[in-house]
């Protein structure tokens, strides 16, 4: 696959269509892999307050040739993200576009480099897929999959807990996922509800924050969405250079723990997220997660619950905790079984 462009103007991609999700959350806090002079560095939630510069784009403006605009979907504070039709693989896409200040940003510009490339090297039937990169011209931008479904955290919202015959495959597709990154040494750090969306099978988003085992091992800050990161990922000093496969594993139980609850498994105050003290912003630096409800199967619930232990050497593999769902699995209607040869239905 072919995923970057000289220019904006030069030849479109040549890769083969797919069917990104319907809404796109704002962007995780990324930490760095350098350290910042104390005078050039700005916290993540100081610049949050800065005004976002907009394209002002219209349905039908294009951001490079046959590339079309049909709608914006959301964005952070780096990028715009938007539905596109794309001329060669005539389809509907999903372009990440860095916002107007951020053109000429070169950390910015390496970023967006990094995630297509990333996209690029892996390739796994659960896993958002890349397209094509312009990393030059006037909109810098990455295309990747569009899917129709809702997210997670909008069928959470919709509808509450989610049933067990909803529940059990996506977990089971989301560990295989998970395990297929660890094999390839890269760490995801964003499983949350936002960044699944709901289909067959379910799909895993946004890889802006993804890396190798070794880039994680050596970054610093916090990194993630606040409710559903390890401790690890929370930038405390005693817990530097611990980021790696277990994180991810941390990821999918929070979420798992979400599906079951309804809630967060340690929730805090709205103001909580401003704190400038750590244990305050992140209470699973301190306290254990909140009973899961009474209806909980018990095994279902040490699942999910093991998943959450603060030292992440005592976590299960991503494919040790899919073992553990296929009894559940098999206990479905119809039985999703991640068998050494594929996967099965029985």
């Amino acid at each position: 696959m072919r995923l970057f462009r000289r220019s904006a103007t030069s030849e479109p991609s040549d890769t083969a269509p797919g069917p990104e999700g319907e809404e796109w959350p704002e962007p995780p806090l990324r930490g760095t892999d350098e350290a910042p002079a104390p005078e050039a560095a700005e916290s993540p939630r100081d610049s949050r307050r800065h005004k976002k510069s907009i394209w002002g784009f219209e349905e039908g403006d294009e951001i490079a040739d046959g590339r079309t605009i049909l709608k914006g979907i959301g964005g952070g504070n780096r990028y715009e993200v938007f539905l596109v039709w794309d001329d060669v693989l005539f389809a509907i896409c999903v372009a990440k576009v860095l916002r107007p200040d951020q053109v000429d940003d070169k950390r910015a510009l390496r970023d967006l480099r990094l995630e297509a490339e990333l996209l690029d090297s892996i390739a796994h039937p659960v896993i958002v897929r890349g397209f094509d990169m312009v990393p030059e011209g006037p909109h810098p931008h990455l295309m990747i999959e569009h899917f129709e479904g809702p997210s997670l955290r909008r069928l959470i919202k919709k509808g509450g807990p989610l049933p067990l015959s909803q529940l059990l495959p996506l977990a089971l597709h989301v560990a295989g996922a998970l395990q297929y990154l660890a094999n390839r040494e890269i760490v995801h750090l964003d499983v949350k509800p936002d960044n699944l969306i709901m289909g067959v099978p379910p799909r895993l988003i946004d890889m802006s924050i993804a890396r190798s085992f070794e880039r994680a091992a050596r970054s610093t800050g916090t990194i993630g969405t606040d409710a559903y990161m390890a401790p690890e990922q929370c930038g405390t000093d005693e817990r530097r250079g611990q980021m790696g496969a277990p994180s991810d594993v941390w990821g999918l139980g929070a979420t798992l723990y979400h599906c079951v609850a309804g809630r967060v498994p340690f929730p805090r105050s709205r103001k909580a997220n401003k704190s400038d003290d750590p244990e305050v912003r992140f209470p699973q630096l301190v306290r254990e997660p909140e009973p899961l409800p009474d209806s909980t199967d018990p095994a279902l619930g040490d699942l999910i619950m093991s998943t959450l232990r603060p030292d992440p050497g005592e976590r299960s593999t991503a494919a040790q905790v899919a073992e553990r769902l296929e009894p559940f699995v098999a206990e479905l209607p119809s039985r999703l079984i991640l068998a050494p040869r594929g996967t099965k239905f029985r």
